[in-house]
């Protein structure tokens, strides 16, 4: 026999004149576990003499495969971020989707206030993308290389769709890191 539990009965919303208020938006949104990736580019693109530029890195929990065919990603950037206006100008970019033991790399690069990017990459190990030039990170649980292919205005952040140029599994057997209630989370194993 099947068992049952009885239905939760939710309070009776308020009705806000515009819909949800940010914070009740925030709040049900934040139940959403989501995973953590380093989204990289480099500055200029690759010369025969190396990287000239600098690479830029952001933590993003807003990010999705969109498409098989062709293979499509999308990532959501806060309007007018640094991230934001480079790919407003270059459309090379990486994703490293963070392992559990990569939370400092989460929380250094999602920071507010933070040192400049060419010290937060300091002491990173990664390799350069030899597609886009941007960081790769040592450890990660797979890599993409992406060109932009389309740039979405939505509130007040930018969705970035890219096509997926390389893809690698560098560390494919290590848990997750995960994002839920607002604090970066370890997933039992």
């Amino acid at each position: 026999m099947l068992k049952t539990t009885p239905a939760t009965t939710l309070p009776t919303p308020t009705p806000h004149p515009e819909g949800v208020s940010n914070d009740e938006f925030r709040a049900a949104m934040s139940r959403l576990a989501a995973g953590v990736c380093l989204i990289t580019a480099h500055e200029a693109p690759l010369t025969a003499d190396g990287p000239r530029g600098e690479d830029v890195g952001m933590t993003a929990t807003a990010f999705l495969s969109v498409s098989l065919e062709p293979p499509l990603v999308l990532v959501s950037l806060r309007e007018g971020s640094r991230m934001d206006d480079l790919l407003a100008e270059q459309p090379l970019w990486a994703v490293s989707v963070l392992a559990d033991h990569q939370l400092q790399v989460a929380g250094r690069f999602s920071m507010k206030g933070r040192i400049s990017d060419r010290l937060l990459f300091a002491d990173l190990p990664y390799e350069r993308g030899l597609i886009s030039g941007a960081p790769l990170l040592t450890g990660a649980l797979a890599t993409l290389e992406c060109r932009t292919e389309n740039r979405v205005e939505a509130g007040d952040h930018t969705l970035v769709i890219g096509r997926v140029l390389g893809a690698a599994l560098p560390s494919p057997d290590s848990p997750p890191l995960a994002y839920f209630r607002g604090r970066y989370r370890l997933l039992a194993k």
